[in-house]
């Protein structure tokens, strides 16, 4: 893998979302060596970016994002094909993040099998469990629901939730890691898709070594495949 680039100087700045877990995270997690001070850099980076794509997130109206996950709705249909048979994990919308519920009962009524991601302690996989409407959540970390009662389940494909993304469809996520341990511990792996909305493409999210690239990421406005 070639040298990440340092971020643009300037940009980093102090962060406080509740949700960044991002000075938690040892960086040889994943086993692989990492340039300390290059993982410094980034993370900088990466802590100010999120600040600024999360703020532009909810800037948006209720209406444009209905409306943007509307599209994105069409194009995972379009991407996925056949569902029935299938179990597809999707995630409770959290700060702007597109509202896909209406899309997740399209599943049930065509023969597949919903999952919510359950985050059981940090630093570790996510599992996953069963859930359709109506069913009992109980609140897990942030105040994210989970399925009380759900069965644990392998899912066929992962949608995730993007605070950013780049053309090689890599992930910027809240900064816990948890997406990344999951899909590298998962086998068969699963079909990772990761949504969100064209405002928060940016040209490079600096992947690390722990990073894993989505099979595609979906926007209002195109399907973006990795190379």
């Amino acid at each position: 893998m070639a040298k990440t680039p340092t971020p643009p100087a300037g940009e980093a700045h102090d962060y406080s979302s509740p949700p960044c877990f991002m000075h938690e995270i040892d960086p040889a997690y994943s086993g692989l060596s990492i340039d300390p001070q290059q993982w410094k850099d980034v993370a900088r980076w990466r802590k100010a970016e999120r600040e600024r794509m999360i703020a532009a997130r909810l800037a948006m109206s209720a209406e444009v994002r209905r409306r943007f996950t509307e599209e994105i709705a069409r194009r995972l249909d379009a991407l996925l094909g056949e569902i029935h048979g299938r179990t597809v994990s999707l995630y409770w919308p959290f700060r702007g993040e597109p509202d896909l519920r209406d899309w997740m009962e399209t599943v049930w009524r065509r023969g597949g099998v919903c999952a919510l991601p359950v985050v059981e302690r940090k630093a570790a996989p996510l599992t996953f469990r069963s859930w359709r409407s109506g069913e009992p959540l109980e609140k897990g970390v942030w105040n994210i629901p989970f399925p009380a009662n759900g069965r644990a389940v392998r899912p066929d494909v992962v949608i995730a939730p993007v605070v950013g993304f780049d053309r090689g469809c890599y992930r910027l996520g809240y900064g816990g890691g948890f997406f990344d341990r999951t899909l590298a511990s998962l086998s068969p792996k699963p079909i990772a898709i990761g949504v969100g909305y064209g405002a928060q493409e940016t040209p490079s999210i600096y992947p690390q070594n722990h990073d894993v690239p989505m099979r595609a990421i979906l926007t209002e406005n195109e399907t973006i495949s990795a190379s």
